[in-house]
């Protein structure tokens, strides 16, 4: 019986077509792979036990430009041919009726994912240091790739890109809520007014756009970031919002409104872990960039994960969400709350106060 998403007789004929080097000469075996919440990932296994990543958009609601294929397959090409820690790119499908939608191929990246606050729990804290500054110093090596080095100029237009996205997260939540909100229109009020205020042509880069420890592959021995994972929302913008991202995303033992948000809960908590202010000094230290407009990019991130949550909570309602929060509609609905509200707070407080409160 095929597994949810996926359709491996052709599936299996369409790998020993396209994939060099695969041995199609049985079924492929297929497990999903647990970590998804957005694009759904699956590890296939061909004749010989040669491993694969399968990446396809999730079932159901998808918002619109999100989950492309064809973008994250150029991405990791780009990033491959720079020597950054990413999966390598091994094949794209555009034709949706070999598997009922398009999907990309990549190699699997054996290491360590410290996935929960359980993997966390067994890190030493030189572990949970040597952690932290390997996710800094990765995301700044990412931000100061040459975009037309890596093949990658025009993934994005590079000013006026703040703006753009409070534009289309706005559209989004139009598209995909589930209920009305008013802290939401709150938000996208501030936010609205306050971007519209900074210049267009702040410094551009490659942004990931959901960098956070359970999207990163580490090596078992040295803790070396072996893969960074999930580029399905990158593209060409501004650097410092990508950090908010990650800031939003990191989590401290004294947190209350990020702890309602169910993605990598807790697990930057323990001893050795470096706090957000040691995150930010740290990446600024190595890129040299100013932030003068980090509460207005954490606000926004905060937006914009509340969306996503959202997008995530009306699949798991509509019973098509596969991967981690397939059980977690629930907490997905609160998430969006949460995360609005954090982003209100950031208004009142400041960014990195808001987030340790």
């Amino acid at each position: 019986m095929d597994p949810a998403g996926l359709r491996l007789e052709p599936l299996t004929k369409w790998f020993g077509d396209n994939i060099v080097g695969c041995d199609a000469s049985q079924l492929l075996k297929a497990d999903l792979l647990a970590g998804g919440r957005s694009n759904v990932s699956y590890k296939l296994t061909d004749a010989i036990g040669r491993s694969y990543v399968l990446r396809r958009p999730p079932l159901g609601n998808i918002m619109p430009s999100a989950h492309d294929m064809q973008r994250e397959y150029r991405v990791l090409t780009g990033l491959n041919s720079v020597h950054f820690p990413t999966p390598t790119a091994l094949g794209i499908c555009e034709d949706s009726d070999v598997i009922g939608s398009q999907f990309m191929v990549m190699d699997f990246v054996d290491g360590r994912v410290v996935a929960d606050a359980k993997d966390a729990q067994t890190l030493t804290r030189e572990d949970a240091d040597t952690i932290s500054e390997n996710l800094v110093a990765t995301l700044a090596r990412l931000h100061m790739i040459d975009p037309v080095t890596a093949g990658l100029g025009e993934l994005g237009r590079a000013q006026g890109y703040l703006q753009r996205q409070v534009k289309r997260w706005g559209q989004q939540w139009e598209l995909t809520k589930t209920r009305e909100l008013p802290e939401i229109k709150s938000l996208l009020d501030w936010l609205t007014k306050r971007i519209s205020a900074l210049p267009e042509s702040l410094p551009s880069g490659i942004v990931h756009g959901d960098f956070r420890i359970d999207n990163v592959i580490l090596d078992t021995s040295t803790l070396d970031i072996n893969a960074v994972l999930d580029w399905e929302m990158s593209t060409l913008g501004d650097p410092i919002s990508d950090l908010a991202i990650s800031l939003v995303y990191w989590s401290q033992s004294t947190d209350t409104l990020r702890s309602a948000v169910p993605v990598a809960e807790h697990v930057t908590d323990g001893i050795g872990f470096w706090n957000r202010q040691k995150l930010f000094d740290e990446y600024i230290v190595r890129t040299g960039f100013h932030a003068d407009h980090l509460d207005e990019c954490v606000a926004l991130a905060c937006f914009k994960l509340a969306v996503i949550m959202e997008s995530i909570h009306k699949r798991a309602l509509d019973g098509l969400q596969l991967g981690a929060a397939s059980e977690s509609d629930g907490r997905m609905g609160e998430a969006t709350l949460a995360l609005t509200q954090l982003g209100l707070a950031t208004i009142e407080s400041g960014a990195i106060a808001a987030l340790n409160s």
